[in-house]
């Protein structure tokens, strides 16, 4: 069942500009499909799902690429960071991520799934997210790799 609710969410985030939880629980709801407020915001943490920048100014629901080739989680990973953050950057052994308001937690969801060496945890907030690291040495590292990713996407890469 979690299968084909998945693909529901898919195709409506596919077909329509859905900004809230609410509205995609209704366009489940007029599909078949009734689920809780949990249920949905744990599909829509287990689908990657972010919110990014619709033509009509607005925000909207919608799926990165997915594609587990490169060393930091692939194309998902770019196209969320390429959304989302704003600045990377570390104090002794803890990372900082800046976001744009209210994407730190899909952020840091997508951060956590793709089991990032060394993170001993993290914290996400409206627009920031900490991650603690085991020497300073691994902050330095993640933050250098997060900013190739910044930098590639801002190059059009």
């Amino acid at each position: 069942m979690n299968a084909q609710r998945h693909e529901l969410i898919l195709r409506i985030i596919s077909e329509e500009s859905i900004s809230t939880q609410e509205a995609l629980r209704d366009a489940l709801k007029r599909r078949g499909c009734e689920v809780t407020q949990a249920t949905l915001s744990r599909d829509l943490r287990k689908l990657s799902l972010i919110k990014a920048a619709d033509p009509q100014g607005g925000y909207r629901y919608q799926a990165p690429e997915i594609a587990a080739d490169d060393k930091l989680g692939g194309r998902a990973l770019k196209s969320i960071f390429s959304e989302s953050v704003l600045s990377v950057d570390y104090a002794l052994n803890t990372a900082v991520v800046k976001c744009q308001t209210g994407m730190a937690q899909a952020v840091c969801a997508k951060l956590d799934g793709i089991g990032l060496n060394n993170v001993v945890g993290t914290l996400a907030g409206d627009d920031t997210i900490f991650i603690l690291m085991r020497t300073e040495n691994d902050a330095k590292l993640l933050v250098h790799e997060l900013e190739n990713i910044i930098s590639n996407q801002n190059n059009g890469i």
